[in-house]
């Protein structure tokens, strides 16, 4: 997602072996998206909560809508699956997602974000103008410092869920002169996507042995050869799950059967908001069915 008040992008398309890649990123729309769902913080627990959910990533799990600029300074606007998967299984959600963010901005809030802490357009990032659903401890702390002291301090996490690594993708769009077109850049992009992961989900290991899941990411068009790119993200992605111990949540067939019935079209299906690139309040379901299916 990049912040910009004057509008959004609606596709990524990163191009393997001379087709476009487009993947279903936090990039947001230049048209509003449908105000679907209402919710209270989610930072949310209750009395009757067995425990706490711990939902990291970017602006999928953040339940952003591309062009709700109206809907920002409250965070109760977004509902994305963290908050259906928590109320289904009775946990409360501390959702520290932030739209936008890149696994190295995950990592290093000075880090190459795409809108969460950064754009490559400004220094300006969501986080900066917009509340979160969480309020970190500073400006310069990172969504994984923020995880580790939750770990840290919280003695009844049961869940945590992370997805991370399509901003990535669009950061190289947007740095090369190719807009990542070769299959090399691609490659790497996968690779550092790997890479991040495995530090993130590491150093969440060592204060947490419990469940975590790994959300990959959907396509938005099931009948397009791209989505071979974005499966060969998710394949990175679940490689870096499955080296620390930590379950896969399948984005990617989550929407599958439900978009093939549109002629793969997810926006067609209704699982992505028109014009945008992020979950409806259909398709949010369907990532938390997806979550919920693998958690113990």
């Amino acid at each position: 997602m990049r912040v910009d008040k004057t509008g959004w992008t609606r596709r990524v398309a990163v191009a393997l072996v001379g087709t476009a890649w487009v993947v279903a990123t936090t990039a947001c729309s230049s048209d509003g998206g449908s105000n679907e769902g209402t919710s209270s913080s989610s930072a949310t627990s209750s009395d009757s909560a067995r425990g706490t959910y711990l939902a990291l990533g970017d602006s999928v799990p953040f339940g952003y809508r591309g062009g709700a600029t109206s809907d920002f300074p409250n965070d109760g606007n977004f509902v994305g699956y963290p908050e259906l998967v928590g109320e289904e299984l009775g946990l409360g959600v501390v959702n520290a997602s932030c739209p936008g963010e890149t696994t190295a901005s995950f990592l290093d809030s000075k880090a190459q974000s795409n809108g969460c802490e950064n754009s490559l357009q400004s220094g300006f990032g969501y986080r900066t103008a917009y509340p979160l659903h969480v309020p970190y401890g500073s400006v310069d702390q990172s969504q994984l410092d923020f995880a580790v002291r939750t770990l840290t301090e919280t003695d009844d996490v049961d869940l945590v869920t992370v997805q991370i690594g399509a901003n990535d993708a669009f950061v190289c769009q947007q740095t090369t002169a190719d807009r990542c077109s070769s299959q090399e850049e691609l490659q790497t992009v996968v690779q550092t996507v790997q890479t991040n992961l495995d530090r993130i989900l590491k150093a969440l290991r060592g204060q947490y042995n419990g469940q975590i899941v790994v959300v990959t990411y959907y396509a938005l068009n099931y009948s397009d050869p791209t989505g071979a790119a974005t499966q060969l993200l998710d394949n990175g992605i679940a490689q870096a799950a499955q080296t620390n111990g930590a379950d896969v949540a399948d984005g990617y067939l989550a929407f599958k059967a439900t978009a093939n019935q549109a002629g793969g079209d997810s926006v067609r299906a209704g699982l992505v908001l028109p014009n945008d690139v992020h979950p409806s309040g259909q398709g949010q379901q369907l990532l938390a069915d997806a979550v919920a299916a693998v958690v113990d």
